[in-house]
């Protein structure tokens, strides 16, 4: 972080007014007093009091490699100097390049790309695609997945504080999310025989037409909080759906390029190869960026005209291609896998300080969560919101910046950028653990 001293006293405070004065109110804030960010580097940010704090959240798992990476920052002012914006009616460089490259890097036969701006347009374009290519109009998704704030997406999402308006396309199915901690049949892995997966082919025969254009998810469920599934059930979903006549969409807006640890992209931790694949996020560390990449054949079922006037715009094009270079440069899915397991070490051991409190960790790499509940030690499985507020104030307080998430809002969601070192994890650990001990374990 840059050493200069700011004399800006009372400058968060003005900012928080004009916040609530100036934007949307449903422009949710973290915080009892939000937070009024003004710089960041690597791992860190700054307010705008002067105070830094550890970043484990990295923006939504969207800044990737840290913040304002010069790796990064610095091809996006040459290239703003050289060309900014055309449209995708003109081919150009950084488009072309970085298409070809994520058709290297995806699994199976993925290769040809559309760009957007946002994984919520990632996602529709998807759905497109899979109703285009199949002629059926039905998808499933997952209860307890989030797609964005679009109409499609918000009917996508199941999560009913995330819906301003009812489901308006009737269309979307939902199926049960593999959420082995509350399982919706109240059964138990393995025993449950991945009945959430199997039940699949009645939703199809109970719900739909019978035929269906696909099935979207996510390898873990971001904003649903970090609900990781059984090994066997992608598999066994997927198998359902193409016998129905769907194709899977694989949502790694928050899971790809190395998150998971080990590999680049969540979905090969399953073994399963989706016929398209979105992402977003940290794609470009941080600027508007999202993808739809398909195989050659779904992608060529879209006859109609498009274009995006803003995706795969030039400059988005270039942080994403220096994103990616560095992801490989450092084998960073690597990093994810190493440092990934000391964090769940650690939120492992915090579990066995604190028993009744936190009732579940789970996650892979670099993508980890800790439930809070009313009693774990009693059986008490009751979601514990006020658990979870309260940490997130004393982290804070301590310099650490987690997320939160989950349907009950009791989920803590810890995912630094992938850059994170053992002492950045450590540090983290330690500053959780006191944050826990101040709220005592009851």
């Amino acid at each position: 972080m840059p050493d200069e001293t700011l004399e800006q006293s009372g400058l968060g405070n003005e900012v928080r007014r004009k916040h609530d004065e100036f934007l949307f109110p449903s422009v949710i804030n973290y915080y009892e007093e939000p937070l009024a960010l003004e710089a960041g580097a690597g791992l860190r940010v700054r307010d705008t009091d002067g105070k830094e704090y550890l970043d484990f959240f990295g923006g939504i798992l969207t800044v990737s490699i840290g913040h304002c990476d010069p790796r990064v920052t610095e091809p996006l002012k040459a290239q703003i100097d050289r060309l900014g914006h055309v449209s995708t009616l003109y081919p150009t460089i950084p488009i072309v390049e970085l298409a070809e490259r994520l058709a290297r890097i995806t699994p199976g036969n993925l290769k040809k790309t559309f760009f957007t701006n946002s994984g919520t347009e990632a996602d529709e374009t998807a759905v497109t695609l899979a109703q285009v290519y199949t002629g059926a109009q039905e998808v499933i998704a997952l209860r307890h997945g989030y797609s964005g704030r679009s109409i499609l997406a918000q009917s996508l999402t199941a999560h009913a504080s995330w819906r301003a308006v009812p489901t308006q396309i009737a269309a979307i199915k939902h199926a049960m999310s593999p959420y082995c901690y509350r399982c919706p049949l109240g059964l138990s892995y393995p025993s449950c025989e991945v009945k959430c997966a199997t039940d699949i082919e009645e939703l199809i025969q109970t719900t739909t037409t019978g035929k269906v254009a696909g099935f979207l998810a996510e390898p873990i469920q971001g904003v649903g909080g970090f609900v990781t599934p059984p090994p066997e059930y992608f598999q066994i979903a997927v198998d359902i759906v193409r016998k129905h006549g769907g194709i899977f969409i694989c949502d790694e807006v928050q899971t790809g390029l190395g998150r998971l640890g080990g590999k680049m992209f969540g979905i090969e931790h399953w073994g399963v190869e989706p016929e398209v694949m979105t992402m977003a996020k940290g794609v470009a560390n941080g600027m508007p960026m999202g993808v739809t990449i398909a195989t050659p054949e779904v992608a060529d079922a879209f006859k109609a005209l498009t274009l995006s006037t803003f995706g795969g715009n030039p400059m988005s094009c270039v942080a994403a291609e220096a994103t990616l270079d560095v992801i490989e440069a450092e084998n960073l899915p690597a990093n994810c896998e190493e440092q990934g397991a000391r964090l769940r070490a650690g939120l492992e051991e915090l579990q066995r300080r604190f028993p009744k409190t936190i009732g579940d960790v789970r996650g892979k790499g670099l993508m980890q969560a800790i439930e809070l509940v009313a009693d774990e030690t009693a059986g008490d499985r009751t979601p514990n919101a006020a658990a979870a507020a309260r940490l997130m104030e004393e982290t804070k307080k301590r310099g650490l910046l987690l997320g939160k998430g989950g349907l009950y809002g009791n989920v803590m969601r810890i995912a630094p950028p992938m850059t994170v070192g053992a002492s950045e994890v450590g540090e983290a650990l330690e500053l959780t653990g006191e944050a826990f001990a101040a709220m005592g374990d009851g």
